[in-house]
C-alpha cells in the first residue's frame, strides 16, 4: 500500500493565477468577518489607550501654548534697534 507521489510541473501562468486567487481570498476572508462584526464593540484596553492618546494630546497643546506665550512675551521685550 505504498503510493507513489506525482510530483507536477506548475506554469508560471498558473503560479500567477494561484497567487491571484489566494490574494482575492486572503481580502474576501476579512471583509465578511468585518460585516458580521459589531464595529461599536471595544475591549477595555483600547478605552484605556484611547485616554492615554488624549491625555497625550491635551499635554502637547498645553506646551505649545505655552511655548507660544513665552514667545509672543519676549517679543515684545525686546528691545526696538
Amino acid at each position: 500500500m505504498i503510493d507513489k507521489v506525482k510530483t507536477v510541473m506548475v506554469s508560471r501562468r498558473g503560479a500567477i493565477s494561484l497567487l491571484g486567487l489566494a490574494s482575492a481570498l486572503g481580502l474576501a476572508v476579512p471583509v465578511t468577518t468585518l460585516v458580521g462584526s459589531n464595529a461599536n464593540a471595544q475591549t477595555g484596553g483600547m478605552e484605556r489607550r484611547d485616554e492615554r492618546r488624549e491625555g497625550r494630546q491635551e499635554r502637547r497643546d498645553e506646551r505649545q501654548k505655552g511655548r507660544q506665550e513665552r514667545r509672543s512675551k519676549k517679543k515684545k521685550n525686546k528691545p526696538q534697534g
